[in-house]
């Protein structure tokens, strides 16, 4: 059997409406039955044999391009804002999908283009690849998937989130590590993912006293890393790449840190690969932890967020060229509060905990109870001291999300609905309250859709190996 005979056999439930000739190259006949019919195509993306599921994907993501639906980088778009060329009175949302990718993905397109949006990013770290069990070419179809499903034409942004390095794995063995992030940039662009954040701020050690000292590694490596990403652009493309200076969680970051992390990365990058584009970004703690703080009731707790600082950050961000602060794990603050990141000049926020915490509220109960029951049994040793039930289950229940994808698609429609219906009011809620409405015209002003033909030989070649991704960040 041929290529062109498998995609055909791939492509049985779209029928007619597409045509499939040699190259191979994709075209479209009829483009609301490929709609109707695209999330047959999806499921086998995720659950078909390893050959089925690469022969989907790369089906996917032609078919997308062929309908408009292209993937993009926001680099020339940050670029301009630094410059002044845009409005900054709006924060660019972040969006991790962690599960029901595509269900979640259909309601962000549908309300991007109620608010006529397109200033908005998909986006998965490299921790949540591996307990979602999401790679980047599953993870680009299933949002690919939906923007086909819902019309949508314009860039997809789509983003690898905290490329982090493991500090400890660095310890033991610092090339392995380095090449490990490496590996998966390489994979991503391949997939599709024209925006990544390089998170080696892991490194940083606040045990010198200089600050520049403090923040060697972190900007060394992280121009190490993204020389290797600017190398493997494919043509036409200037991948946004991010930085970051302070892990989440940790003290808020400071104008000194920031200024002797970008005065070295620009010499670093520039020393590695002469000419080359720097940073679009750069992420800073501001105060907040990952997913919000537990009570003992499973309540979250409150967490505030220092906007003095991300709007001073902001405009030192600019200084070199950025086109602002990105603030992390921001998704579990009080609904008002997203108004103030737009307040603040925020380029970029974060989101991921909210959406997954929607979703386990509106789970039916057995299979709530039943993916508890999982965490029981395999995480127990990640139980604290002292920590109720509530607390337990909120902190490690993104670990099911993985073991238990086939039970979350296979879902009563009534369910899945029900799901989809209360995400798609929290990101109409987002997206108005950051204030992206009728950002569809400035970023299509300085964003270049670049048809980038995917390589089939990247769809079927062997999936990476997994990883333990359980002492990296979010």
């Amino acid at each position: 059997m041929t290529i062109i005979d498998e995609l055909i056999r791939i492509s049985k439930p779209l029928g007619e409406a597409i045509d499939i000739s040699d190259g191979p190259s994709v075209s479209v006949r009829d483009e609301e039955k490929v709609r109707e019919k695209i999330g047959t195509i999806v499921r086998t993306a995720v659950f078909g044999s390893r050959r089925e599921q690469g022969l989907a994907r790369w089906l996917i993501r032609s078919l997308a391009q062929e309908l408009g639906a292209v993937p993009a980088s926001i680099h020339e778009f940050y670029l301009a804002r630094g410059r002044g060329n845009t409005p900054d009175d709006f924060t660019v949302p972040a969006i991790n999908l962690r599960a029901l990718s595509f269900t979640a993905a259909k309601a962000v397109f549908r309300s991007a283009m109620e608010f006529n949006a397109c200033a908005l990013i998909f986006e998965i770290a490299r921790s949540e690849m591996g307990y979602t069990d999401q790679r980047p070419t599953e993870y680009a179809s299933n949002i690919l998937g939906a923007a086909i499903a819902e019309g949508y034409r314009g860039p997809v942004f789509i983003q690898g989130d905290h490329f982090q390095v493991s500090h400890s794995r660095y310890k033991n063995d610092p090339q392995s590590e380095l090449e490990a992030v490496r590996s998966v940039s390489l994979e991503s662009i391949a997939a599709g993912f024209f925006n990544i954040d390089i998170d080696t701020s892991t490194l940083v050690d606040l045990s010198k006293e200089d600050i520049a000292d403090q923040q060697e590694l972190n900007y060394s490596l992280c121009a190490d890393l993204a020389a290797s990403i600017r190398r493997a652009e494919p043509e036409g493309v200037t991948i946004s790449l991010g930085g970051e200076i302070g892990e989440v969680g940790g003290q808020n970051s400071t104008e000194p840190e920031m200024r002797a992390f970008m005065e070295g990365f620009n010499k670093s990058l520039g020393e590695k690969l002469p000419g080359a584009p720097g940073l679009s970004k750069i992420s800073i703690q501001t105060g907040t932890s990952h997913g919000g703080v537990v009570l003992p009731d499973g309540s979250i707790a409150e967490v505030s967020v220092d906007f003095d600082t991300l709007k001073h950050l902001s405009a030192v961000a600019k200084e070199y060229g950025m086109g602002g602060a990105v603030q992390h794990g921001a998704s579990t603050l009080p609904e008002e509060a997203f108004t103030k990141f737009a307040e603040a000049n925020a380029l970029e926020v974060h989101l991921a905990t909210g959406f997954q915490n929607i979703m386990f509220d509106h789970l039916p109960e057995g299979l709530r109870t039943e993916m508890y029951a999982y965490l029981d049994e395999n995480h127990s040793d990640e139980r604290k001291s002292g920590q109720t039930d509530e607390q337990f289950y909120y902190k490690t229940r993104k670990r099911a999300i993985g073991p238990f994808k086939q039970q979350l698609w296979n879902l009563p429609e009534d369910a899945l609905q029900n799901i989809q219906d209360a995400w798609q009011k929290q990101f109409a809620l987002l997206f108005e309250r950051l204030n992206i409405k009728d950002s569809r015209s400035i970023v299509k002003k300085f964003t270049e859709l670049v048809n980038v033909e995917p390589a089939l030989d990247d769809y079927l070649g062997d999936q990476a190996v997994e990883e333990d991704v359980s002492d990296l960040a979010d």
